[in-house]
């Protein structure tokens, strides 16, 4: 069967079918996925029924794994964690909020895999925002106050003992350990260019950028707020609707992503891998 690559009809974002996922993919299918991939920045594999090695074997097809930090792996494995809620869950939803995955580590991943399992009847849907098209509408005075900038990127907001999920007593359901390590601190370009394409884009938002590398606290602030306020405006945005056995990957060196509510008492469960970078510096 062909390779069928279907344009989402929004801003970007594909569907691809043709494909056996459960087995090995051949060297061309991998270089024509990752062809559509770099394309259309998320690609959806609907009607996979896939199982958690099936799942490893994928990732592995398009890079090594990637560090997945304060969050446990499912029992029995090492690189697959659960992004998961059930029904009468009162936590705030996980990862509501715009965020490149993991860009506070000091060699940020590649990409992200996530497998629909158990999808609810409505709501679910994940965001994301195409950071090449936000950088080629950028205004100029924006842009020139970017420009050079290297972007200070932590976990401490999130993952600290005293951050977000620090002191979430409200019975979540995922197993996220708060860490001292999430202190930690690494500066990444502002603006970059994409490794395998060479186009220029911005990288990371506010949440995990804490300021800007040698700029005042008002100022760096006042720039990232100005930053947020332009890269996550709904021209530059993508809506994925979920189903079932459907694989989804994305490539986190050129979106933001979010997740979305309301599916309120809907059990909602997906596994989730990440793409490490090829190469060291491959961001």
């Amino acid at each position: 069967m062909a390779i069928t690559i279907t344009p989402s009809g929004q801003l970007f974002g594909a569907s691809v079918t043709g494909l056996d996922l459960t087995q090995p993919l051949s060297s061309d299918e991998i270089a024509s996925v990752r062809t559509a991939w770099l394309k259309h920045h998320v690609l959806a594999f609907p009607d996979q029924a896939m199982s958690d090695d099936d799942l490893e074997q994928f990732t592995l097809q398009f890079g090594p794994f990637g560090d997945d930090p304060f969050i446990a792996p499912i029992p029995g494995r090492k690189y697959i964690i659960a992004v998961k809620r059930v029904a009468d869950e009162t936590a705030p939803i996980f990862a509501e909020t715009w965020h490149t995955d993991w860009s506070f580590q000091a060699t940020p991943p590649t990409g992200t895999c996530l497998f629909g399992i158990t999808i609810p009847p409505t709501g679910g849907d994940t965001l994301f925002a195409n950071q090449h098209a936000a950088f080629d509408a950028m205004p100029a005075d924006l842009r020139a106050r970017l420009e050079g900038k290297m972007a200070v990127h932590s976990a401490k907001g999130a993952y600290s003992p005293g951050g977000f999920y620090g002191n979430d007593d409200k019975g979540r359901s995922m197993d996220i350990r708060p860490s001292d390590e999430a202190e930690a601190t690494f500066c990444h370009p502002a603006i970059r260019a994409h490794p395998e394409t060479g186009s220029l884009g911005l990288f990371g938002c506010a949440g995990y950028i804490t300021g800007f590398d040698g700029m005042g606290e008002e100022a760096s602030n006042d720039l990232l707020m100005d930053l947020y306020r332009w890269q996550t405006r709904p021209e530059f945005q993508y809506r994925h609707k979920w189903q079932k056995n459907m694989l989804v990957m994305w490539d986190n060196r050129s979106l933001l992503h979010m997740a979305t509510g309301g599916y309120k008492g809907h059990d909602r469960l997906l596994h989730r891998t990440t793409i490490g970078a090829c190469v060291e510096g491959n961001l």
